[in-house]
């Protein structure tokens, strides 16, 4: 399951250290090339709101060997895309696997480990995703400049084809005797508390992706880096995000809220800092490490607080979490690239800057309104 999200992971940002490559044998902009993020996180978004009643009584096993399979098929509809309608094709696919097997996931790994070894069992899984986010980006980076952004992409097929065989053998049958619930998940949304803790959530992934999907055009254009010096900085925000997600838990413990308040305050500031120091390599690199830090462990803190405010309905909330990350994904991609493609850099780090301003304000609203009324209650009052 941990290789399985490495290499999901992997394949979902390796566009971010290949646009400039892609976009020009392809014959896009860099903003096109960049939709390669928006559209597996609209593609997941969707799995993620349908996958519970498609799932319905079927083995569990056989649900993620189906969605492992399927990455196996994008990664090489994308290695050999001949243009760029295949070639979203092929992300459209690693977002439906994305979607499916970020949604299944957790409930999956509560079934295969006793209660007591589950918190274990969640970090072993997401150890997976924290190293495709240290090496995917660098490692796409590098392998692009020596054999090509296709090759680079299908890298990640013998992954997955490793994982695939592993699930066969390792996995056992995983049966749902009973169907779970397909109401609509969004019933969860009529507490204040959740509205506003998904909606900061939500503001935070967007102005993240709405800067970070275009650092590898920002560095070579403005910062004039190589793609020795863009391997490397690219890998100091993967070590750097590595570190956050291994410390941040020290910060959770003392206080929640707090770092899910102060951590987009200071990406913004970083975003704002890289528009006026942006053609020193040096200074971007700090820079860029410190985003690499904040950027990881934030997240870290939503699912703690995810856990903490719907203890009951964990299973649904996850499933609605899932698709508005995705969802936020999306439109930060959709949002930096047009911003890019018409105003350059500084209009798209800009508006990541104000959107990650808004997650902390919205974090600040939400920690005043746990344990309030729901919306129905005020809306009667």
């Amino acid at each position: 399951m941990s290789l399985s999200a490495f290499a999901l992971v992997a394949s979902e940002f390796m566009p971010v250290s290949l646009l400039t490559p892609i976009a020009g044998e392809l014959h896009i902009s860099e903003g096109q090339a960049g939709q390669a993020i928006s559209i597996s996180g609209a593609f997941a978004l969707l799995t993620s709101l349908m996958i519970s009643a498609v799932a319905g009584k079927r083995d569990r096993k056989h649900m993620l060997l189906c969605l492992t399979l399927l990455m196996i098929i994008s990664g090489t509809v994308v290695a050999f895309a001949p243009n760029y309608g295949v070639f979203m094709v092929g992300r459209a696919l690693i977002g439906i696997a994305i979607g499916g097997f970020w949604s299944l996931s957790a409930a999956v790994v509560m079934r295969l480990v006793d209660s007591h070894h589950v918190p274990r069992a969640l970090a072993i899984l997401n150890g997976g995703n924290a190293l495709a986010t240290v090496l995917a980006a660098p490692l796409g980076s590098f392998l692009g400049a020596i054999i090509g952004w296709r090759w680079a992409f299908f890298c990640v097929v013998p992954v997955a084809v490793i994982a695939l065989a592993w699930k066969i053998q390792a996995l056992p049958p995983l049966k749902q005797d009973v169907s779970p619930i397909s109401g609509n998940i969004f019933w969860l949304l009529h507490r204040l508390p959740v509205v506003l803790g998904m909606t900061a959530c939500a503001l935070f992934f967007m102005g993240q992706f709405t800067l970070f999907t275009y650092l590898r055009p920002f560095l070579e254009s403005v910062a004039k880096v190589d793609t020795t010096t863009l391997s490397l900085i690219l890998l100091i925000i993967g070590v750097a995000g590595f570190a956050g997600t291994a410390v941040i838990g020290i910060f959770i413990r003392r206080n929640l809220y707090r770092p899910l308040m102060v951590l987009p305050l200071l990406m913004a500031a970083i975003a704002l800092a890289l528009v006026n120091v942006g053609e020193h390599v040096v200074v971007t690199t700090l820079l860029l490490g410190l985003w690499g830090l904040f950027a990881t462990a934030a997240p870290v803190g939503w699912w703690t607080w995810l856990a903490k405010t719907l203890p009951q309905d964990a299973e649904a909330g996850g499933g609605l979490m899932v698709a508005i990350i995705q969802l936020a994904i999306m439109l930060g991609a959709v949002t930096g690239g047009v911003l890019y493609d018409a105003r350059g850099y500084q209009a798209t780090f800009e508006v990541s800057a104000v959107l990650l301003i808004a997650a902390s304000l919205c974090a600040l609203f939400t920690a005043r309104s746990e344990g309030g009324t729901s919306i129905k209650v005020i809306m009667r009052s």
